[in-house]
């Protein structure tokens, strides 16, 4: 088609290769020119001219001095955009920081409910002109004859072993079966069936039964109900509508339901009484949220200060502006604590963002704040992607945390993108934490962010006392077990006065590492370069990377030596342990393993908060965020496996975790405790976390950042290379080096650039595929993300068999 001012549109394609990924110009038919940017439409794509879905970025006329042939959008797939015009400008963001296609980015911010599969369909033809066919053939277009509908591609391959795609488009090409392609959304809409008094009903004259004269006051009095509810209101079965419907007087139709997530019982709703200290730091951040224009605020608080009272006020000062508002939460098991207490406040306000729901309830509740009846997206992650017309404010709770990073594509950090979502809408982003990351901190004490500060506990609550329980003097005198004395003796004090315990230990299974003593070989994974870990409730080895597992025999599989050693305690092991030690007390676990079940966190959670168990113990899931005023005891039973990690925020990660963790004690009125287990008494870090002191840990860590030149003084990105042989992924990220190095020095002379490897991945074989990686320190500006989008679209399109991609401040190397 010639375009001579043809009106057309700027479409993001589906599994385009990133060296050949921009947006496509298509046609727009006469019949589609209603079209609007934010809609998904099915194009033909290539030299096949396949159905592929793609996204309406923008829309236009082209007007070009030379003739170009353009290809026609086929069909559109929605009624009204999916994505407002802001979240199109997010998807172009996350492309060019984040080092992924167009569509990889779009995808990331709709629901996993709403996609499309394309779908390949054959259908017989009654009456085909004359041809021969084989036997294959003939058995397949007797197969697609004995169907009342068109057949998917898969169902008639698979009833058919002789068959393959050749034999169906040589049922197509002799004129035997017709092709068609069809756009099937993955999980529909939720719909109730409703009856309604037909607008032209006519009474007069027409005899009714007592059954149908129920249902037609009933209807009179109500307008529209539900089927169910006409049914159970007046006694009546569905036929006696139906009988209605057949002469005119009701009619049915569908209305959309949506698909909302559990909630627990509302809490009564409190009057908000903010302390001095916190109204203080309300005021200061109201001022930046009504100041329409853009900010950025970090809300430093210590454990138990009430940042989450001042997040509700300011929640109502957004809400009168008419704007919504985004609170986000690291971790799932989070969520219900904040969903029931805004809930109870905000009611039907609150649509919930989290991977934990199904496909369907993400879907509806994604459409809830799409059309407004949403103004306030709870969740982790994704919740920063909440379709609201209008964003007032964002909340990041516990900011610091890893799991606002993607570490798959797009690897975008919430943050980021919460920068720029409320840069366009002019509204204020509240980052939250007791221990902000270096990062932010550096940011406030600059003056880039906004800076609110709550020292004291709310109410009569003051932090816990700390104890540090030297492990070496344990095992001196005997107790090789994973509780200290300290630790048993103030747990059974809890037990005998009815107070509650959590427990943390932050590696979940029975036994972490698994060896033989014949050999000395650890039982490794096949598929990974990483131990099995023992699991004691099925009995069997498992890879916590590529989930293969195998029955635990008792025997070595290098030497087949009997009577392998376990060591390293895990959740499983300790909940055995701390129910032989103390008997009489209930304890719930809490794990990647036992919260596998859908509302499972919100179930342990409410069992726990109702004091039907006195212990809790589990992973990092235990340790942030949540707020039990009967918890008096908190103990940290391996302090030490968080500090030596192979990376240079492990003692960030530590400090924050061993706060936080600490923090979960002596919320109420009762005053609490804290014991600290571990093998390094003397270690700043468990002082420092002890004492709750972040300004000291912050005033050490950035000197050290800044010598060693490390975030927030520079960005470090990772290039990662995976592949399936060893020799030739690392070869490739050689190569890799030698290009980023030559195009940096003949086109980018002056950029500031350190480059560290290639070397191994910290574990270098995951699911039989080999990883090494790059380092960069560099300045994350548009210059560094030119140069090296340049060299990853070069290699992307030489096919080496080794995918290679970029990660911006990985969490881990």
């Amino acid at each position: 088609m010639k375009t001579n001012n043809q009106l057309c549109a700027k479409v993001a394609v589906e599994k385009t290769v990133y060296s050949f990924d921009r947006l496509f110009d298509y046609g727009i038919p006469e019949s589609m020119k209603t079209i609007k940017p934010g809609c998904r439409v099915l194009v033909p794509f290539g030299r096949g001219s396949k159905p592929r879905q793609g996204i309406v970025m923008s829309s236009g006329f082209l007007n070009e001095a030379e003739v170009v042939e353009l290809k026609n959008i086929i069909r559109v797939l929605d009624k009204e955009p999916v994505m407002t015009e802001e979240m199109l400008k997010t998807a172009e963001f996350i492309k060019e920081r984040c080092f992924c296609t167009y569509y990889d980015a779009v995808k990331a911010m709709l629901p996993a409910g709403i996609n499309y599969k394309i779908q390949t369909l054959y259908t017989a033809v009654k009456n085909p002109r004359n041809g021969v066919l084989n036997i294959y053939e003939q058995q397949l277009y007797d197969f697609l004859s004995a169907q009342k509908r068109p057949v998917k591609e898969e169902t008639a391959l698979s009833a058919f072993s002789s068959a393959d795609e050749s034999t169906l488009e040589s049922l197509v090409e002799k004129g035997f079966a017709v092709k068609t392609r069809e756009a099937l959304r993955k999980t529909g809409d939720a719909s109730m069936k409703m009856a309604a008094l037909s607008e032209t009903a006519e009474f007069d004259g027409i005899r009714l039964t007592p059954k149908q004269k129920s249902v037609v006051e009933l209807l009179q009095t109500a307008g529209g109900a539900s089927v169910k509810e006409i049914c159970y209101y007046t006694g009546v079965g569905k036929s006696v509508l139906d009988g209605l419907v057949k002469k005119g007087l009701v009619f049915y139709y569908d209305e959309e339901v949506f698909r909302t997530p559990k909630i627990s019982s509302p809490q009564a709703v409190k009057p908000l009484v903010l302390t001095d200290e916190q109204n203080k730091a309300y005021l200061k951040l109201k001022e930046s949220l009504l100041s329409g224009e853009a900010s950025v605020s970090l809300l430093y608080g210590i454990t138990g200060s009430g940042k989450t009272s001042v997040f509700l006020k300011l929640i109502e000062d957004a809400l009168k502006l008419d704007s919504g508002v985004i609170v986000m939460v690291p971790e799932i098991s989070l969520t219900p604590q904040f969903i029931n207490i805004f809930s109870a406040r905000f009611g039907k306000k609150v649509a919930v963002f989290h991977s934990g729901l199904s496909f369907g309830e993400r879907l509806d509740e994604y459409k809830r704040v799409k059309n407004g009846e949403a103004k306030i997206a709870i969740g982790t992650r994704s919740a920063v992607f909440a379709p609201l017309e209008k964003i007032g404010l964002i909340i990041m709770d516990e900011e610091q945390e890893s799991t606002y990073k993607s570490e798959s594509t797009p690897r975008y950090h919430a943050r980021d993108v919460a920068k720029f979502r409320i840069n366009a809408h002019k509204g204020l982003l509240l980052l939250s934490s007791a221990t902000p990351s270096v990062e932010s901190y550096y940011n406030a004490h600059e003056g880039r962010y906004g800076l609110a500060v709550l020292k004291k506990r709310y109410g009569n609550a003051v932090l816990p006392k700390v104890v540090i329980a030297d492990m070496n003097i344990e095992a001196q005198q005997g107790n090789y077990s994973e509780f200290s004395s300290v630790l048993i003796e103030n747990l059974q004090y809890n037990l005998e006065h009815g107070h509650q315990s959590i427990l943390l230990l932050n590696r979940r299974g029975h036994n972490v590492y698994v060896a033989c003593p014949h050999c000395g070989e650890a039982v490794t994974c096949p598929n990974c370069s990483i131990t099995m870990t023992y699991h004691s409730a099925n009995n069997r080895l498992m890879c916590h990377y590529c989930g293969y597992s195998t029955v635990f025999d008792n025997v070595c599989p290098t030497c087949h030596g009997k009577g392998l050693r376990l060591s390293g305690a895990g959740t499983q092991m300790a909940e055995e342990e701390l129910k032989r030690l103390l008997p009489n007390a209930s304890v719930l676990r809490m794990d990647t393993d036992s919260t596998m079940k859908k509302y499972s966190h919100e179930r342990k959670l409410e069992a726990f908060a109702k004091g039907d168990y006195d212990i809790l113990i589990g992973t990092q899931m235990v340790a942030k965020g949540l707020n039990f005023p009967n918890v008096t005891l908190v103990g940290v039973l391996n302090a030490d496996q968080m500090l030596y990690a192979d990376d240079y925020r492990s003692y960030e990660r530590a400090f924050s975790l061993l706060t936080q963790v600490v923090g979960r004690s002596g919320r109420g009125d009762k005053p609490g405790m804290a014991v600290i287990q571990t093998y390094t008494p003397e270690n700043n870090i468990i002082s420092m976390a002890a004492q709750q002191d972040y300004e000291k840990f912050y005033e050490g860590e950035i000197n050290i950042r800044k010598a060693m030149l490390y975030p927030p003084f520079a960005d470090i990105c990772i290039v990662g290379f995976v592949g399936d042989n060893q020799q030739g992924t690392m070869r490739t990220a050689g190569e890799f080096l030698q290009s980023f190095v030559k195009s940096a020095s003949e086109n980018y002379g002056n950029i500031p650039l350190r480059i560290l490897g290639p070397s191994p991945a910290n574990v270098m074989k995951v699911s039989n595929k080999y990883r090494y990686k790059l380092i960069i320190k560099c300045r994350n500006d548009s210059r560094f993300r030119s140069l090296l989008s340049g060299v990853l679209a070069d290699f992307d399109k030489k096919k080496s068999g080794v995918s290679v991609y970029a990660d911006m401040n990985a969490v881990t190397f």
